[in-house]
């Protein structure tokens, strides 16, 4: 009995130890904190709002909820609003938005809208063997290595941005939605991509013992080939068999069928409503204030395929980018963009500005941090790409507020859209993707320079769009 009291209060004086290390929270501080925190009459009718209601609605600045003003001096021809619904592709249906833009202006306004199920289905087994690929070409590393965890943490995702789309569509092709419609798992991808996650993981370890085992390649390759069978089985069941030929007539703006109906494969498809490969007609720009500016980043092993390409980027200031976007929608072109899309949004009314809500005041605090602060302490990064298609310009022809087609649907915000000021855009937009025709040539010289290499650890790069 006395050597289980002597035990007991072994542990105790231990924990008590633990406890007051240099750096706790000790007896005295804890008490400066609550002797600082004395609740007042009028704070504990505050607590008792929060407590009850939802942060937004007392933090809303009421003064900025004036109605909004929809007009746009420059604005691109309207389409059809798309809802991703519980998917993070984002980044794929922006990008199809602009290809089906780019084709109505070519094309004296004949309209599509593309499957995002048939071009997500290879998404999904691209990424698959980038996983198991990446798991070979690190077996002889640690499971605790960096790039070991890198591929087993996140072995298959939703996100990705256009350089996917590119990539994905110049070597798949593209179908029309009524052709390959949404399944219920490509609107609802949490329980798929779990279960593939689970299976890639488990084929990934079988990979890594062969490597290391002293197998031959070729055995190693066939073995991966019977892996990624299996994945494809999965994505048959749960987004369907990927198109293989199809009959299409295309529509105009009326919804009237034009011309004769006729015989095609995605890539014949795509040779009829893109013309031409996507990679070399654009950049992509970003802004972010922690890197030196006029200088092109490459992020390592940030693509869709194998045999894709990585996302390569100029670092510009907001000045340039606004130029080269306000340029390209004067030329009638929607852009792929991508924000921090949740700061300061009113979703009720689908206006996004840096006054919706003073959370300082609430809280009796300030939240003072720049932009290149938010990135670097994982506060903010690209969460959201959406189309950019509209700006409204002042008399001396600066941009005042912005406004893109979003992927939540036509119920959602402005009719599917959302607005922006200018002083959010600057804080919070990130990517923008630009056709070359539009890109001044000293931009045009920076993003073709060697690129610097970073990693997909940054904290701007952390984050699915």
């Amino acid at each position: 009995m006395k050597n289980v009291v002597l035990f007991a209060a072994l542990c105790v004086a231990t924990t008590a130890a633990a406890q007051t290390k240099t750096g706790g929270i000790s007896t005295k501080m804890l008490n400066e904190i609550q002797s600082e925190n004395s609740l007042k009459a009028t704070d504990r009718a505050l607590v008792n709002a929060i407590a009850g209601n939802a942060i937004d609605d007392l933090a809303k600045n009421h003064q900025n909820a004036k109605a909004l003003d929809t007009h746009f001096s420059i604005e691109t021809k309207k389409q059809s609003i798309t809802d991703q619904k519980s998917s993070g592709r984002c980044w794929m249906f922006s990008g199809m938005n602009v290809l089906r833009s780019d084709f109505n202006l070519r094309s004296d306004s004949l309209t599509v809208e593309f499957s995002q199920a048939y071009l997500f289905f290879w998404d999904q087994l691209e990424k698959a063997n980038l996983m198991l690929q990446g798991c070979i070409e690190t077996a002889k590393k640690p499971m605790d290595d960096v790039r070991v965890q890198f591929f087993f943490n996140h072995p298959i995702g939703d996100g990705g941005t256009f350089c996917g789309v590119a990539d994905l569509a110049e070597k798949y092709g593209l179908v029309p939605t009524e052709v390959m419609p949404e399944s219920f798992s490509s609107d609802n991808t949490t329980k798929a991509r779990a279960l593939i996650s689970s299976k890639l993981r488990e084929f990934g370890l079988q990979l890594r013992d062969m490597v290391q085992k002293g197998q031959k390649p070729a055995a190693i390759e066939k073995a991966k080939t019977g892996m990624l069978s299996q994945i494809y089985r999965m994505l048959q069941f749960v987004i369907g068999d990927p198109v293989k030929s199809f009959t299409y007539a295309f529509k105009n703006e009326k919804g009237e069928t034009v011309g004769e109906a006729k015989e095609y494969t995605p890539l014949s498809f795509y040779q009829e409503v893109v013309g031409q490969k996507l990679n070399g007609t654009f950049i992509m720009v970003m802004n972010d204030p922690r890197r030196e500016y006029y200088k092109t980043y490459e992020v390592e092993l940030d693509r869709h395929t194998q045999d894709g390409h990585n996302w390569k980027y100029v670092n510009l200031p907001m000045d340039d980018i606004e130029e080269m976007a306000i340029s390209a929608l004067k030329g009638g072109h929607k852009l792929y963009s991508s924000y921090d899309v949740a700061k300061m949004l009113d979703r009720k009314r689908g206006y996004a500005d840096t006054e919706n809500f003073d959370y300082g005041s609430l809280f009796g605090t300030s939240f003072s941090m720049d932009k290149a602060q938010r990135i670097s302490t994982f506060d903010s990064g690209s969460t959201h790409a959406m189309t950019l298609t509209a700006v409204d310009l002042d008399k001396n022809g600066k941009a005042t507020k912005w406004k893109v087609e979003n992927s939540w649907g036509a119920t959602w915000g402005q009719q599917g859209c959302l607005i922006m000021t200018d002083r959010w855009f600057r804080e919070y937009m990130f990517r923008l993707v630009v056709p070359n025709e539009f890109v001044p040539e000293k931009v045009m010289k920076a993003y073709n320079t060697k690129p610097v290499m970073v990693m997909p650890e940054d904290p701007l790069f952390q984050y699915d769009e």
